[in-house]
C-alpha cells in the first residue's frame, strides 16, 4: 500500500431510515428515531423519511406506460441508491406488513436496473403485542429477499411498545436499549465492511423457468 492509499479514509456510511407508518403518534416512528440517534451516535449518517413520501396508488401494469412511476415510487428508489443501506421499522397489520409498504416496494421494484438488489437492510418493528410485530417483519423479509436485498439475520422487535418508551423517546429498559443500540452497531460494521470491502457481485434472479422468457426471467 502507497502512502496515497494509507491516506484515504473511507467517508461515513449513509442510512436511509423510516417508519413504515402514516399515523401521526406512531410507535415505529418513535423507535426510527432511536435508531437515528444510534446511528448519529455511532459516526454513521441518515436520511430519515416519513413513509408519506414513499405512498404510491394501487400497483396496476396497464399504468406502466412510457416508463410512468409514481412519486412515491421515484423518491423511494432516489433515497434507495443515495444512501449505504435503509432501516424499516414496520408495524403489524392482521399479522402482516402494512399492505402499502408492499405496495410501495412492487412499484420500486419495476425500475430496470431493479434498485433492491444487493442493497442492505435492518427490519425493527414496535407494537402492544407480546411478539412486538415480529409476524410483520417476516412477511417484509420474504420480497425483499427475493428482489435481492441483503436482509439483517437479526430484526428487532420492540412488545407492548405502548409502555416500553421514557418520556424522553428512548426505550426504558436498559437491556432492551443496549441490545437494540448492539443490533444497529453490528448492521453498521457489515455495511461498512461490505462497502469497503466489496466481495464477487451475485445476480438477482426473479425468475428462471425451463424456457427462458425475456418477460420472466430478469437478471440483472
Amino acid at each position: 500500500m502507497n502512502q496515497q492509499q494509507e491516506n484515504i479514509k473511507p467517508g461515513p456510511i449513509s442510512f436511509l431510515v423510516f417508519s413504515a407508518s402514516l399515523r401521526k403518534d406512531s410507535l415505529n416512528t418513535r423507535l426510527a428515531k432511536i435508531a437515528v440517534a444510534v446511528i448519529e451516535k455511532n459516526g454513521g449518517k441518515v436520511d430519515f423519511a416519513n413513509m408519506s413520501e414513499f405512498d404510491c396508488p394501487s400497483f396496476n401494469q396497464d399504468l406502466e406506460i412510457n416508463d410512468f412511476h409514481p412519486a412515491g415510487a421515484v423518491e423511494f428508489r432516489k433515497r434507495l441508491l443515495a444512501n449505504d443501506a435503509f432501516i424499516i421499522a414496520s408495524p403489524e397489520f392482521n399479522g402482516a406488513m402494512p399492505g402499502f409498504l408492499k405496495n410501495t416496494i412492487d412499484w420500486v421494484s419495476r425500475y430496470r436496473p431493479q434498485p433492491f438488489n444487493e442493497q442492505h437492510a435492518l427490519l425493527m418493528s414496535a407494537s402492544p403485542s407480546m411478539a412486538g410485530g415480529n409476524r410483520a417483519l417476516w412477511t417484509l423479509r420474504m420480497p425483499l429477499e427475493h428482489l435481492g436485498t441483503n436482509v439483517f439475520p437479526n430484526m428487532f422487535s420492540l412488545a407492548i411498545a405502548h409502555k416500553a418508551f421514557t418520556p424522553e423517546g428512548s426505550i426504558a429498559d436498559a437491556t432492551l436499549a443496549k441490545r437494540f443500540e448492539d443490533n444497529i452497531v453490528a448492521f453498521m460494521n457489515l455495511v461498512e465492511a461490505a462497502k469497503n470491502y466489496p466481495c464477487i457481485k451475485k445476480a438477482w434472479v426473479e425468475f428462471l423457468g425451463e424456457v427462458p422468457d425475456p418477460v420472466t426471467e430478469r437478471v440483472e
